[in-house]
């Protein structure tokens, strides 16, 4: 019934958001004299603020419209190039000759499926762009996947990655963002011990939970103390009619939003209150961009029962992967089993959702990948949200990316990738040794082209 008070709540709240909102335009009018005032502008502000706090926000667009190209501006437009019922894989075509795009790198983008939309990687998909030939996973908000579509778990979701892999004939690099590390890792794991011709080329895995006893956070903790049986009793729900997908069993996005902002609630208050003061001041720059932030952070999505209970205990309450213990449609997966893909992993020092170590674990796990195809970045005073989005992202990390990528696809062949990239602590599995000193392409990068003649042999062109 949680979700049905919601509901009923939200559509009570519905005229009074709507006076709001004409008291506004009202008191923004610039035929009311009151508009002039201070008085009129506290008015105008305080019937904004209240508006955008009790909205539903709808499913953000990318909005990537364009990208630079090797000094030019070309066109960029979205196309679907495989559906199934809880995502769709999603295109980012560049006008560019099909000479260049077959020249770049394909990355397959894995977004989180923890409550945002796949919008929430915009930063990360337009800075990949200039440079590569970038796909995205676009969950659907389970909200409008109708009953008859049938259940969709943590085994679904590996299922689809693979299933994206093989419809990219595994000419691709995986970068995957926080919560798909651990199904990723599965998926991959699954291909290598069934020998599958279709394992990417590289994984990049920024900020993933992939082993959460090493330094847990909050978060954590928890998953942990509570139990996936708690989680259960507390927090799922129905769908309510008349939304599509009436009497699904969810998590539903408007209870996950609420744990993304009480654990930084001074912050989002502040943040607000700040919005108020820049809207009675006329600072009109500093009040868009809180409106951008806010419209993408506040729009949220359901989540099936299945998949997140499964996720819960899986990952957070049983740690099956790092113990050796994760099981997927009645097969054990042993990362041990991983030989053939290069390894990336990103931390962020300042990450309180996922701890310092979490992802850089699978290092250890993926034994029997070679030291020289594996590489850990820790970008100091970075936050979770920074190690995918924002300056730090671009200036930092998105460089070492594309290198690391580039370094372990078979069409650069032993051409150096010339980038300004700073110097990077790069951390070999075995060794762990600091080597800040030295360029970030010859920390992990001189098994590059032995790794891309044994790679080249099973490489397709580009169909999608």
């Amino acid at each position: 019934m949680l979700y049905h008070w919601y509901e009923i709540g939200h559509a009570a709240v519905k005229p009074a958001r709507l006076a709001a909102n004409n008291f506004k335009l009202f008191f923004k009018n610039p035929l009311n004299p009151l508009t002039h005032t201070h008085v009129g502008r506290q008015a105008a502000a305080v019937c904004e603020v209240f508006e955008r706090t009790t909205r539903r926000y709808e499913k953000p667009e990318f909005r990537i419209k364009t990208t630079v190209v090797d000094g030019r501006t070309v066109g960029v437009r979205e196309e679907a190039v495989w559906k199934r019922p809880f995502c769709n894989l999603l295109h980012f075509v560049r006008d560019v000759p099909r000479e260049r795009a077959l020249k770049d790198p394909r990355v397959l983008l894995v977004a989180p499926m923890s409550g945002h939309y796949a919008t929430l990687l915009r930063g990360t998909v337009e800075a990949l762009l200039p440079d590569h030939e970038v796909y995205i996973t676009d969950w659907l908000d389970v909200r409008d996947v109708p009953l008859a579509a049938g259940r969709f778990d943590l085994d679904d979701y590996i299922d689809y990655v693979r299933d994206m892999l093989r419809h990219l004939d595994g000419d691709v690099h995986a970068f995957a963002v926080c919560q798909p590390s651990v199904p990723v890792l599965a998926a991959v794991a699954l291909m290598e011990q069934e020998s599958d011709p279709c394992v990417p080329h590289s994984l990049t895995l920024a900020g993933g939970p992939v082993d959460t006893r090493i330094n847990p956070t909050e978060v954590n903790r928890l998953a942990e103390e509570k139990g996936t049986q708690w989680f259960r009793n507390n927090v799922v729900t129905t769908v309510p009619w008349p939304a599509i997908g009436y009497g699904r069993a969810v998590y539903p996005g408007f209870l996950q939003l609420t744990g993304f902002m009480t654990m930084n609630l001074d912050r989002h208050l502040t943040a607000h209150k700040d919005l108020f003061l820049h809207l009675v001041h006329g600072d009109g720059d500093s009040a868009e961009k809180h409106r951008e932030f806010y419209d993408e952070y506040l729009a949220v999505m359901d989540l099936t029962a299945e998949f997140y209970l499964q996720t819960i205990d899986t990952v957070f309450v049983r740690h099956a992967l790092p113990k050796g213990e994760f099981v997927h449609r009645g097969q054990r997966l042993d990362l041990a089993s991983i030989k053939r893909v290069a390894i990336m992993t990103i931390e962020g020092e300042k990450d309180d959702i996922t701890g310092v170590g979490q992802c850089r674990a699978v290092l250890d796990l993926a034994r029997n990948v070679p030291d020289e195809m594996k590489l850990h970045y820790e970008c100091p005073g970075v936050g979770h949200y920074g190690i995918f989005n924002g300056s730090r992202f671009r200036a930092d990390i998105a460089p070492r990316i594309a290198q690391f990528m580039r370094s372990f696809d078979p069409r650069r062949g032993n051409i150096p990738v010339e980038m300004n990239v700073p110097n990077a602590t790069a951390v070999s599995r075995a060794a762990t040794r600091n080597v800040s000193s030295q360029p970030l392409e010859t920390a992990a990068f001189t098994f590059g082209a032995s790794h891309q003649s044994s790679r080249a042999a099973r490489t397709r062109g580009h169909n999608g």
